[in-house]
């Protein structure tokens, strides 16, 4: 299983080289305070990694809140956590 996971990887690293290389061509970003001018495929994969970063975020930060409301719940029944 970790062979696969590894060679999926691999794959991905691959293809996104591939992309990188192909589109090479400066694109200007304003960022209405800083103006950068990167890559097409540099562009890319900082948007791909903020994208990434914002979702973990949320994911974790829902998963947190509800945690934190079952635990709540959980005390003022008089239950421990662990025995639900």
């Amino acid at each position: 299983m970790r062979l696969i996971a590894l060679l999926i990887l691999a794959l991905f690293v691959v293809a996104g080289v591939i992309v990188g290389a192909l589109n090479a061509d400066p694109v200007s970003y304003d960022l209405a305070f800083a103006r950068v001018a990167l890559p097409k495929g540099a562009g890319l994969l900082v948007a791909l990694v903020i994208g990434w970063l914002l979702g973990g975020l949320t994911a974790w930060l829902g998963m947190s809140l509800r945690h934190r409301r079952a635990l709540r719940r959980h005390r003022s029944s008089g239950k421990s956590p662990a025995s639900a």
